[in-house]
């Protein structure tokens, strides 16, 4: 099995805001994982690992204009380590609930290196404005040289 996070799971946080994570998405992430506010009002989750990765990647941009240095500020103050524990749940930190509009219906999107958390609601919308764009898509595929076969 690759080390891609794929699929979605719908999944409702319980009273004290813990969210199970899928078994299968479990196996990618690992139980130390960063949760951080992501570009699209959601919450991120990637393993330690990904996220000292991408750290790594962040460092790489020249802070010299101040909107990159706001960002960077940004990223890493909206980011939380936390743990999975033995029954696959993780607490969901407060703040990044209430940035993400979460409260309890939600859904778990694996997208490559990292999963999203996004209020059920939400996810809806985004999914139903990616299928109304799914020809400018793929069109947009095709043009980079990528088919479907």
């Amino acid at each position: 099995m690759s080390n891609s996070l794929i699929g979605k799971n719908f999944h409702t946080l319980d009273a004290k805001g813990r969210l199970i994570i899928p078994s299968k998405m479990r196996e990618c992430l690992g139980r130390d994982i960063v949760m951080s506010y992501g570009y699209w009002n959601c919450i991120e989750i990637r393993s330690a690992d990904e996220w000292d990765a991408y750290m790594e990647k962040l460092n790489a941009v020249p802070a010299n204009k101040e909107s990159v240095a706001r960002m960077k500020r940004f990223l890493r103050a909206n980011a939380s380590a936390c743990d999975v524990d033995s029954q696959g749940r993780t607490l969901v930190p407060a703040e990044l609930r209430e940035k993400a509009g979460i409260t309890k219906d939600v859904v778990i999107v694996g997208n490559g290196k990292k999963a999203e958390l996004w209020s059920l609601e939400a996810w809806k919308e985004a999914e139903a404005e990616s299928e109304m764009d799914v020809e400018d898509i793929r069109n947009s595929f095709w043009e980079m040289g990528m088919s479907d076969d």
